[in-house]
């Protein structure tokens, strides 16, 4: 059996939570910067941005910090990151700033 991949398995992951979802969206911010997002996820007045990185390497807090940064330069919610596995780093970032982290993992426990 062939394994999804980690954009499918995270649009399944949102869809059954409700989500209504958009693909490869490039938003402008206030400072004039293109950013692109794998995923916007909406539900009710939020409007999460959803990064996908399907890495064999781990995430640093480098990608955290810039994720965050795209997110309040374009007024969206809180991002969400989905990869493999992250550092140590990056997940202490996270939790101070309330960044959701998700692994592939976290997407295939069925809730």
């Amino acid at each position: 059996m062939k394994q999804k991949s980690l954009i499918n398995l995270s649009i399944e992951y949102f869809q059954q939570r409700g989500y209504d979802i958009e693909h490869n969206i490039a938003l402008e911010g206030f400072s004039g910067l293109l950013y692109i997002f794998d995923l916007l996820i909406k539900k009710g007045q939020k409007t999460h941005p959803v990064l996908i990185k399907d890495w064999k390497r781990t995430v640093g807090v480098n990608m955290i910090i810039n994720a965050d940064k795209a997110s309040e330069n374009t007024q969206l919610s809180r991002p969400i990151i989905i990869s493999n596995k992250f550092s140590d780093h990056a997940k202490a970032y996270s939790n101070k700033r309330r960044i959701t982290l998700l692994t592939k993992k976290d997407l295939q426990i069925k809730q």
